[in-house]
């Protein structure tokens, strides 16, 4: 199939075998999956082993639920450390490793300090698999289609999201909905049903270890690290043997001799690679302070808010995680045709809107149908445009020769950001009750939006290549 971008160069149109790079890209996205699947799975075991491990007070709920985002950001700094000299490859299988191993661990434990050491351990998977996944996909795949190929990562972090969460509700679907807490902790959901939950994950990451065994290393990886010959055979798997050559050339424009196995995160200091780093940073951040990931971790504490009892709350996060699949379809479709940047100011102005219209509801004790149908709607906003394009923009900004490092410094900033939002929500909400939190976090995407506006240059149909030269 002949195709090319109108950004991309006409002398690499290739008949590209799209199954292959699909089913690579699928592969790899396979981390997506777990990473959602992980860090969501929290949010449904949380009313069952908090009274399991007898939580009391804001700061041990807020450390159960945010513990994970310390491995998050220890495992984005082993990406980048290490993916540079030993390959995306192995690193992924390490992730896969971890997810299996962890899920048990969390399964098993008998006291909160194992819980959380585990917890800590299973996020160090997600570090490794938010950073490696997306930037693997983002090195195979054709300009083009670029765009779309990194969002099925975002689908599949999606799609690992609403399991967890079906998974969750069917689990303790029998649960009364007038249960006290004594019946919950004396009874098998209290005991055993949340075990359940995490041991679960288990079974994805088991496939996910098995698949990476099938990918090839990232041409652009095997350049950079002075081989050849391996990336021009990968290549031509993806596009035929003109393509391969043509695109091993462009690639080693972007590379000096001195520069090949070894990279220094000093280098990312430099004048001309500190812009496009701060861009990176920056959408991080707001990916994670725009607030949306609340409404996943802190659920129960958002819904009874509401009006909610424990029973609807857990059916209510499913309907989340069913719009954030559906509205995931929608970002697939438009990433490539309109680009990034109004992708990025739509999501972060309808998030403002709706977060500022919440805080007035949660303010007029405005209860039921109304605050789900809003949660619904951030949900479906945040999924079709910030949760997704973040991720094809920081796998894409980043010059060749620095790409891990740069994209471990940026996946680094998202989760200690993350972790923030996740540990200071149940104190914001205790000093600024729920309307204030939400208020806050309008505030932030006007920033945000503002941001977006005057510092993101479009980068749709480019090459990694083409990008480095317009960006660095």
């Amino acid at each position: 199939m002949m195709i090319a971008a109108p950004g991309e160069s006409p002398k690499l149109k290739a008949d590209y075998n799209l199954g292959y790079v699909w089913l690579i890209s699928g592969v790899a996205a396979m981390g997506g999956l777990l990473f959602g699947w992980d860090w969501v799975v929290i949010g449904g075991a949380k009313p069952f082993f908090q009274r399991y491990f007898e939580l009391t007070t804001e700061a041990q709920i807020g450390w159960a639920n945010s513990c994970a985002l310390i491995g998050c950001l220890f495992g984005s700094l082993v990406a980048g450390a290490l993916s540079d000299s030993i390959g995306r490859k192995r690193l992924l299988i390490l992730a896969a490793v971890l997810f299996a191993v962890t899920s048990i661990g969390n399964a098993l434990a008998t006291n909160f300090q194992i819980f959380i050491a585990w917890r800590i351990l299973g996020g160090t998977a997600i570090g490794l698999a938010s950073s490696l996944s997306p930037m693997y996909i983002s090195e195979v795949a054709p300009a083009q289609i670029r765009g779309k190929l990194v969002s099925i990562n975002q689908l599949t972090v999606v799609i690992g999201i609403l399991l967890a969460q079906y998974i969750n509700w069917y689990l303790v679907r029998d649960l009364p909905a007038n249960a006290t807490d004594e019946f919950i902790k004396s009874s098998w959901f209290g005991q055993s049903g949340w075990r359940w939950m995490f041991g679960l994950t288990a079974a994805p990451a088991i496939l996910f270890f098995i698949g990476m065994f099938f990918v090839p290393e990232s041409p652009r990886w095997l350049a950079k690290n002075g081989r050849a010959e391996l990336a021009r055979n990968v290549l031509k798997k993806i596009g035929g043997g003109k393509y391969a050559d043509l695109a091993i050339g462009d690639i080693n424009l972007t590379l000096a001799k001195e520069e090949i196995q070894h990279v220094r995160f000093a280098d990312l200091l430099e004048p001309n690679m500190r812009k496009v780093l701060v861009l990176g940073v920056v959408l991080a951040v707001f990916q994670q302070w725009c607030g949306i990931n609340v409404i996943f971790n802190y659920a129960e504490e958002i819904f009874r808010a509401a009006g909610y009892d424990i029973s609807s709350v857990l059916k209510n996060i499913a309907w989340t995680g069913s719009v954030n699949l559906v509205c995931t379809f929608v970002a697939l479709g438009f990433v490539d045709r309109s680009g990034r940047r109004p992708l990025m100011l739509f999501g972060s102005a309808a998030l403002a809107l709706i977060y500022f219209t919440m805080g007035f509801f949660y303010r007029s004790h405005v209860q039921g149908l109304p605050m789900l149908l809003l949660v619904l709607g951030a949900i479906g906003c945040y999924a079709m445009s910030l949760a997704p394009v973040t991720w094809v923009v920081i796998s894409e900004i980043f010059p060749n020769r620095i790409r891990g490092a740069a994209m471990a410094v940026a996946v680094s900033s998202l989760w200690l950001a993350s972790f923030i939002l996740t540990y200071t929500f149940p104190l914001l909400n205790a000093e600024l009750g729920s309307s204030g939190t939400f208020w806050l976090y309008g505030a932030i995407c006007v920033t945000g939006f503002v941001f977006i506006f005057f510092k993101l240059p479009e980068t749709k149909g480019k090459t990694l290549e083409q990008l480095e030269k317009d960006l660095v």
